[in-house]
């Protein structure tokens, strides 16, 4: 897949100024912002009509990107997270030193984070050089958008950049598992 430079240079600077991006990843179209933002995140929750409570997912384009909340966890629930990325693998980490703020934890002590290997997600990351926020471009209770024309069906105007590209090759979401005990809650 060719990436649009400009369009990923556009779309961390909205993303830099608290703006709404769409783009495409593993399975589904996402909605992102970033996660260091209370403004911009709590203007996706109202968009999605997503209550803060439930959390929201990061994605990174590196391990060193999050490195520090690999720290708590084990040699082995480190190695067991590790062998599944990067990928359509998403694991609740620790977060016990409180890094990760509570408006993208939700009511969780935990950080729900994926290592992405979709090449226009990672490319946002690398550009941005942090964690994204990264979470299904549906309102809730909606299907989840599998094209750019549903996203923009869904929020039209409340998204500031539509990141064009295509979906990888994943059939489903990302699996969700719990780090430390390796139980999966999604699948």
């Amino acid at each position: 897949m060719k990436l649009n430079e400009w369009s990923i240079r556009f779309a961390v600077d909205v993303v830099r100024s608290g703006g709404l991006i769409s783009y495409p990843t593993e399975a589904v179209w996402g909605l992102g912002c970033d996660p260091w933002n209370p403004v911009a995140v709590d203007r996706l929750l109202s968009l999605k009509r997503r209550p803060e409570h439930k959390g929201l997912i990061l994605i990174a384009s590196s391990v060193s990107q999050i490195e520090v909340l690999l720290e708590s966890l084990t040699a082995e629930q480190r190695d067991r997270v590790l062998l599944s990325w990067p990928g359509p693998n998403t694991w609740l980490l620790p977060d016990p030193s409180n890094l990760i703020p509570e408006w993208i934890k939700g009511r969780f002590d935990s950080v729900a984070v994926r290592v992405t290997d979709h090449p226009i997600a990672r490319a946002l990351c690398d550009r941005l050089g942090s964690p994204l926020v990264s979470t299904s471009a549906n309102p809730g209770g909606s299907k989840p958008a599998l094209t750019k024309a549903e996203v923009s069906n869904y929020f039209g105007s409340g998204v500031d950049f539509y990141l064009a590209g295509e979906l990888g090759e994943s059939d489903k979401p990302s699996t969700i598992r719990d780090a430390v005990n390796g139980a999966i809650l999604r699948q």
